[in-house]
């Protein structure tokens, strides 16, 4: 098992009346990359703050590698801190913002060139050193605000929305890049952001946040595929949300029905002992057949009509009304149709399938992880 480089106990902040984090739990692992997702407000920056020491806790405490830091300043925490403006001094060159943190260590310059010729190489930055800021891109400018953070050899990068400035392209660019980075270097990085996809792509672990706790946390795959609240299940992409009874069980899985009473079968470990229930699938999961016949024997189906269709490139949206009022959205790729004039048409009754296992079950988004864990 791997050591815990940050560990947060029963920590909150509250600035007057208002708790911003409330009484947090987290351990982040050594080497791991970490994101805190969520919208805003949720608290995810005042949390990283505090590991910084840019805000203390009201209560609670903050171990960083086994040390009790909760009321150390900034400059006395090995760790270090991109902001989302990088925060480069405009006046010195790209090889004197780097080695900024060096000169102020006193360190000797023969290693100051070499660090810093270290440092823009693995950002990719060679012969940038005599440019100034103002000469540089953005993605550019954030690539060595990322060396400047790393080549004291902090034991915790902290970063706070730093691709939030760039375009698009560049930012799903950067996603990339950073994960290589992190990788390369093997420094514990806590990424802050309300971008699902961004931390969904980088992260090892994510915590999802919401009110000032972390309503889940697991790896990407586990926060997509398995939710287990309406917020999470919702916060992390498009999803499908239909409240149901439970209704005894059969080969294996629990069997569910809708309002109108069709059938539906679960993941028997997820269902717990309720009389109601709320069950989710994702778009992508559901496929739409012309007849019952036509899906997979075992497949979860339903009757609905379809409301609208909107042609993606890669995909064509549906939504589709079933019996019983309930929209669903579905996904389905532009892989067997050579027109736009082959898909379903708004009014044809279809048949939406999909595979038992790809059904999961939320809560009503009231219990947090950290909750459930106490």
């Amino acid at each position: 098992m791997s050591a815990i480089d940050v560990r947060l106990v029963d920590v909150t902040k509250s600035f007057g009346d208002f708790n911003a984090v409330d009484h947090i739990d987290l351990e982040v692992q050594d080497g791991e990359f970490f994101s805190l997702l969520g919208p805003s407000g949720c608290g995810k920056t005042t949390t990283l703050r505090m590991i910084g020491g840019f805000e203390q806790p009201t209560s609670g405490l903050i171990e960083l590698q086994g040390e009790d830091v909760t009321w150390l300043p900034p400059y006395q925490r090995n760790v270090n801190t991109v902001f989302q403006n990088y925060a480069l001094f405009p006046h010195l060159s790209i090889f004197e913002n780097v080695a900024f943190g060096l000169r102020r260590r006193r360190v000797a310059d023969a290693t100051i060139r070499q660090r810093v010729t270290e440092m823009l190489e693995l950002v990719e930055l060679p012969g940038f050193e005599k440019r100034k800021p103002n000469q540089i891109s953005g993605g550019q400018a954030q690539r060595v605000a990322l060396a400047r953070a790393l080549i004291n050899r902090p034991a915790v990068l902290l970063l706070d929305e730093p691709l939030g400035a760039l375009d698009l392209k560049l930012r799903k660019q950067m996603q990339v890049e950073l994960k290589r980075i992190q990788q390369e270097v093997g420094i514990t990085f806590i990424y802050v952001t309300h971008d699902q996809e961004e931390a969904m792509t980088m992260s090892d672990r994510i915590a999802v946040m919401h009110k000032g706790r972390y309503e889940q946390l697991g790896q990407p795959e586990e926060l997509y595929e398995r939710p287990r609240t309406r917020f999470v299940a919702s916060f992390l992409g498009i999803c499908n949300l239909l409240q149901v009874d439970p209704d005894g069980s059969a080969d294996g899985y629990a069997v569910v029905r809708l309002a109108d009473r069709t059938p539906l079968r679960v993941p028997r470990a997820l269902v717990p002992g309720a009389n109601r229930l709320e069950i989710g699938v994702r778009p992508e999961k559901i496929r739409l057949f012309e007849r019952v016949e036509d899906a997979p024997a075992g497949s979860n189906l339903v009757e609905g009509v379809v409301r609208d269709a909107s042609y993606l490139g890669v995909s064509t949206q549906y939504i589709a009304e079933l019996r019983g009022g309930e929209k669903v959205t579905v996904y389905e790729q532009n892989v067997s149709h050579t027109a736009h004039d082959s898909l379903y048409r708004q009014g044809e009754t279809v048949q939406l399938g999909w595979s038992p296992d790809h059904t999961f079950v939320v809560g009503g988004g009231e219990t947090s992880a950290q909750e459930e864990a106490s």
